[in-house]
């Protein structure tokens, strides 16, 4: 039996092998590579639950936007029958009693324009199937081919969206005449 020299000194520990090194070795590799996995899953959940916030606020800032689309639809009808009836005043009227029914189309228009209201601009601008619904079409050397030339019932887009499109006649070109010249009785090119 050996004596130690200090009785409190611990005894030597075995000297490890390169076995169990390389098996403690492999052991923090594996680990380390499971904490990158978890890591990576973290941060693409994280990535995840961010995009979903921010898509559902989007979502909810368009529905806060368009929630009175449904009213306005209903409402444009009243509006154009209004402007109808101030397009055909009939004569001798009350000039007091006019500016008020305008007075109330206005007021009418400006709280619908505070919920995102607009018209569209249809007369002299290209035809925009998004925009305008062809209704008719006039021949017209005035006008650039498919150029609105005439508005039937105006069109409205609340912010981005289109409520409704305006009603439009199109230019377009005039038809040419026929010619008889050059052909035969029989409609036929002529044989010269």
């Amino acid at each position: 039996m050996t004596t130690r020299k200090y009785p409190h000194e611990p005894e030597a520990p075995d000297p490890v092998t390169t076995k169990q090194v390389a098996a403690l070795e492999s052991k923090v590799a594996e680990l380390e590579e499971a904490a990158a996995e978890a890591k990576d899953r973290y941060l693409r959940m994280a990535a995840d639950s961010e995009n979903f916030r921010k898509r559902t606020r989007q979502e909810q800032l368009e529905t806060i936007q368009h929630a009175s689309t449904e009213l306005i639809n209903r409402l444009l009808p009243g509006l154009d029958d209004l402007h109808k009836a101030l397009d055909h005043k009939p004569q001798g009227i009350d000039p007091s009693w006019l500016k008020g029914v305008e007075l109330s189309v206005r007021k009418l228009e400006e709280a619908l324009g505070a919920h995102g209201l607009e018209p569209i601009k249809a007369v002299g601008t290209r035809f925009d199937p998004k925009l305008h619904e062809a209704v008719g079409h006039e021949e017209s050397r005035e006008h650039p081919e498919d150029t609105v030339i005439a508005e039937l019932r105006r069109g409205y887009r609340v912010r981005d969206r289109v409520v409704r499109p305006a009603l439009v006649k199109v230019a377009r070109p005039p038809a040419l005449p026929k010619s008889d010249a050059g052909v035969d009785g029989d409609g036929a090119p002529d044989q010269a």
